[in-house]
């Protein structure tokens, strides 16, 4: 998996260098940057950069920043690293397109899993179609469309979709959504989940009633017949 490139942007070269071991021993190729300036400048100036991992408190461009301008024309995954652990932060970080959320301090091994895990899904998923309703998701491509429309996901808005397609009819609760979509045990709560559903209703148009609440369990995804 040498070929893949993550850029790791963080103000402290010690992080820098701590994160960038574990993810080279692990086969990537890791670019750095000490600020938000300059993760924007490598962002734009280096083709194929397949992940970030961004810390949020930076100087020069916070965290917030870099991800609202790289998110104006690109969907790669961000994984934030950040020392506060407040829910509005977090809820904040995806709003804004954030894909995984880490507190500091870290297990580096654990990082290394969940960088893994989004890029074994973005990679290896090439020329798959899942088709629903009028909702046509390429996989590989990273694209979606409804009755031949292209849409903008997030990439975890993509992966819940994606996650929903595939078991149609089949009542998901939060902690399959949870475990599945985010690939890891997730100490928050369920709004983290209603929040995605939520965006990802409005972003589906008439085709989000498609997407049904079960009312203390979780959800489920199914095309209703006229």
């Amino acid at each position: 998996m040498n070929e893949l490139k993550i850029l790791v942007v963080d103000d402290e070269s010690r992080m820098r260098k701590l994160v960038k071991d574990f993810l080279t021993r692990a086969g990537y190729q890791v670019l750095e940057a000490q600020d938000g300036e300059e993760a924007v400048d490598t962002f734009y100036s280096t083709k194929g950069i397949n992940l970030l991992v961004l810390d949020v408190m930076m100087p020069k461009m916070d965290g917030w920043e870099v991800v609202k301008e790289i998110r104006k024309v690109s969907k790669v995954p961000i994984i934030m690293l950040t020392a506060k652990d407040q829910e509005r932060d977090e809820l904040l970080g995806f709003e804004l397109g954030v894909d995984e959320y880490i507190s500091k301090p870290f297990s580096p091994k654990i990082l290394v899993a969940r960088v893994e895990a989004i890029l074994r899904r973005t990679v290896q998923t090439e020329g798959e179609q899942i088709e629903a309703g009028g909702i046509v998701m390429d996989v590989g491509g990273h694209h979606v469309s409804i009755d031949g429309k292209s849409i903008n996901l997030s990439y975890k808005e993509f992966e819940l979709l994606q996650y929903f397609m595939s078991n149609q009819g089949r009542a998901l609760t939060r902690e399959s959504i949870l475990n599945q979509v985010w690939n890891y045990d997730y100490f928050g709560d369920a709004r983290t989940i209603d929040t995605h559903v939520k965006k990802l209703r409005n972003k589906l148009g008439e085709k989000g009633s498609y997407i049904h609440t079960i009312w203390g369990m979780g959800y489920k995804f199914e095309v209703e017949e006229n």
